[in-house]
């Protein structure tokens, strides 16, 4: 898994899951979010806002808490779109441009990638 901030001001590294860590909602929660995801997103753009899919740690009833809490404007998961290009550039855009560039040349393993 791998998750990125992008706002009109730019866009955060990509962060990814720690090799062989238990996704759930503690993890995602403590580590992901907090001491990754946000401060990324804090150190491209003053104004956050967070785009989750409907996995389990996203919906988790302490993360939407934590979201409540820490970031302006949240969204609570009964007002997200199932599906919306407009809201989720990741998966729209991103990817996309990501995918180009990693296969101009063979990729050989993970830490070449």
């Amino acid at each position: 898994m791998v998750s990125v901030g992008v706002s009109k001001t730019g866009c955060t590294e990509l962060i990814f899951v720690d090799p062989g860590a238990k996704i759930n909602g503690q993890y995602y929660r403590d580590v992901l979010l907090q001491k990754k995801i946000m401060p990324a997103i804090r150190r491209v753009s003053r104004n956050m806002f967070t785009q989750q899919d409907s996995t389990s740690a996203h919906r988790a009833r302490d993360t939407i808490e934590l979201l409540r809490r820490t970031t302006p404007d949240f969204i609570a998961p009964d007002m997200w779109p199932p599906n919306s290009p407009d809201l989720n550039p990741v998966d729209y855009a991103i990817w996309s441009i990501m995918q180009q560039r990693v296969y101009q040349t063979r990729v050989h393993d993970i830490d070449e990638l």
